[in-house]
């Protein structure tokens, strides 16, 4: 890399870091390349990032971020992965490490709040953005399909009274 396209770079990450809502850092300890584009793959389904970065290079893009406290965790083969739902790029990541020997979680950030491996692999436990959103909606609509239900049982068993009585005329 030449001298612009470093700065590039780190102007270009540092924009994510402005942007993002978690970032997870994790350690490659030789993953192929079949494996790092399966990490990807399964990264970009549910709407995060993995990229491969210069420690040097990320240091210097977290300055003037609320995720300073990465800093600690840059050393060594890394990978960092972040995404806008909180819970998507630590859940993937999580995953695939559970399934991986070779892909270490090392530890996080979300904003200010700096997180260890405990802390990484705890935010992977909650339900996503859409599963809170499917809650919520399944919430909203209990109400209503009870109301339905409250409504028409009387009518029902009104109809069940008057069929019974039907019945028992014709016999």
């Amino acid at each position: 890399m030449d001298r612009s396209q470093k700065s590039e770079a780190v102007a270009q990450l540092n924009e994510v870091f402005k942007e993002v809502g978690v970032v997870v850092v994790t350690r490659n300890l030789g993953l192929t390349v079949d494996q790092s584009t399966d990490l990807r793959g399964k990264m970009r389904e549910v709407g995060a990032t993995y990229k491969v970065a210069k420690n040097r290079l990320a240091k210097l893009a977290l300055k003037d971020t609320d995720y300073t406290g990465l800093e600690e965790f840059l050393t060594g083969p890394v990978g960092l992965a972040w995404s806008q739902d909180p819970v998507a790029a630590a859940k993937a990541a999580v995953e695939f490490a559970k399934a991986n020997d070779k892909l270490e979680i090392v530890g996080g950030s979300m904003g200010t709040q700096t997180l260890d491996e405990a802390g990484v692999r705890a935010l992977a436990s909650l339900p996503s953005l859409d599963e809170l959103r499917g809650t919520i909606v399944g919430l909203v609509n209990a109400p209503a399909t009870k109301i339905v239900r409250v409504v028409s049982e009387p009518a029902a068993k009104l109809a069940r009274v008057f069929g019974a009585f039907a019945a028992k005329d014709a016999a």
